[in-house]
């Protein structure tokens, strides 16, 4: 195997590797779920069930889940390589094929002091943003303490530069990233991605009429491509060497994004680089954005109104008896039973596939095992938004846009970067104590969209909402 290939899975079935990466990390906390991962022949039908179970088998015993993310993580470095030797060996034990130098860029606009946040068309300020929030809580799209928090953020807008702090963000021209957003508000920060024309030029571009300092990686061999940029899953070591010199505290954020495969192997890679600033940087900080379409458990307040969505009287009521004889009992099942607390919102999306959802479970882990080990951690459940990587998903935009007959708000990508990005701010300014158990770490300041909130098991829902979207796409 050439190094060439950077970051890659020791198997040539990713399926395989997945499936062992779950069964490890089940296998202290719970031996029976990790046995009937091993026992898996259809992984890629079933995978839904396993990745539910490495959440559930946390809940309610803090060391379990302790125990199923640190021993994940150990399992999925141990069965990744890079080039022909070990994914950990890979920074300070591999020759680098390049030296970057740093290509720095200074905005000349005015640094916005107040948060404003862009949604339908609008731009809201002060009293109008303030009344979204309360809208977005009163109908379930975003919990109480994500609304306490960019209110918090509204009343320290000075945070917002995050004066003192280095932003390096993976996947900087990634529609979610919190880039635009920070560049916008006066931070510093790194920007990483792919070394493409079109990708380095938007960066750069924008860098250039914001009002933030931009720092990107300047290659001496460009190999035909920008002159900037990096490739983390094959040029990993000499990222973390250009790193190693950038000056501030650094916060490395990990918004990539890849199909397939690939999405597992540059967030390994992130996982890399992660590992190695924080044994030499110990103050460095993490970031991540966890998808909404994962397995996540849901605090009662939650659940409360998802029942009594359930409950009301509607269209949807009056059609759920016949749909679901209909479908076998398939579609419109309610999302939690009675008095569920916590309950459990499983809306992974078989479309996604199971190297999507392991790529978002290693970033949950780690966040997890770096927040125990007393590092400072930001991840927050990002709402569903209409990305580029989503709506070329034929049936996924036609679920989108057929998700509001389900209480769910799909966002547009300004909204949903600009909002995460004021609770990135929030959390690396305001902190916050490391709760008893993950699940309410992860369940803190989130935006989940409604899909904890509604009704109906999300993929019960899911191909009736596709169903309704259709004719709104052809419209």
């Amino acid at each position: 195997m050439s190094a060439f290939e950077g970051v890659t899975f020791e198997s040539e079935s990713t399926s395989s590797a997945a499936r062992t990466i779950i069964g490890d990390a089940l296998r202290k906390a719970d031996p029976v779920g990790s046995r009937a991962v091993e026992n898996e022949t259809n992984w890629r039908r079933n995978y839904l069930a396993h990745f539910r179970r490495a959440l559930e088998a946390g809940i309610g015993e803090a060391p379990a889940a302790h125990s199923i993310a640190a021993d994940g993580l150990r399992s999925a470095h141990e069965h990744m390589r890079f080039g022909d030797g070990s994914l950990d060996d890979a920074i300070p034990n591999t020759p680098l094929s390049q030296v970057f130098h740093t290509q720095t860029i200074k905005g000349d606009a005015e640094i916005e002091t107040e948060l404003t946040l862009p949604y339908r068309g609008e731009r809201l300020r002060g009293k109008a943003l303030l009344d979204q929030l309360d809208d977005w809580v009163s109908r379930g799209i975003i919990t109480h303490s994500c609304s306490e928090a960019v209110q918090t953020v509204i009343d320290n807008p000075e945070w917002m530069r995050l004066e003192g702090d280095t932003m390096v963000v993976l996947g900087a021209g990634a529609e979610m990233g919190p880039y635009r957003a920070l560049m916008r508000w006066g931070a510093t920060c790194v920007a990483l991605d792919l070394p493409r024309e079109d990708v380095q030029s938007r960066i750069s571009e924008y860098a250039a009429e914001s009002a933030g300092r931009l720092h990107v990686p300047a290659r001496i061999v460009t190999n035909g491509g920008a002159d900037v940029g990096a490739d983390l899953i094959t040029e990993l070591p000499a990222v973390a060497e250009w790193l190693d010199h950038i000056d501030g505290r650094l916060v490395l954020g990990n918004y990539c994004y890849a199909d397939g495969a690939t999405h597992v192997r540059v967030s390994m890679a992130a996982d890399a680089l992660a590992t190695h600033l924080l044994q030499n940087r110990p103050d460095t900080a993490l970031a991540f954005l966890a998808t909404p379409t994962d397995v996540f458990a849901v605090p009662a307040e939650e659940v409360e109104v998802a029942n009594a969505a359930y409950a009301s009287r509607s269209v949807s009521k009056v059609l759920r008896t016949p749909l679901r004889l209909a479908s076998g009992g398939r579609l419109l099942q309610r999302n939690y039973p009675p008095g569920a607390d916590p309950g459990i919102c499983d809306a992974l999306v078989p479309q996604q596939g199971p190297n999507y959802a392991l790529a978002k479970r290693l970033q949950r882990w780690r966040a997890t095992t770096a927040r125990n080990e007393g590092t400072t951690v930001s991840l927050n459940v990002a709402p569903a938004t209409r990305t580029r990587s989503v709506v070329k998903n034929k049936a996924l935009a036609a679920a989108y846009a057929g998700a509001h007959r389900f209480g769910v708000e799909v966002f547009d990508p300004a909204t949903s970067n600009t909002l995460m990005a004021a609770l990135l701010v929030h959390d690396l300014r305001a902190g916050s104590e490391q709760q008893a158990e993950p699940w309410l770490d992860e369940a803190n300041n989130a935006a989940h969209g409604g899909l904890w909130t509604s009704a109906y098991h999300p993929r019960s829902a899911l191909g009736l909402a596709a169903v309704l979207g259709i004719g709104a796409l052809r419209g």
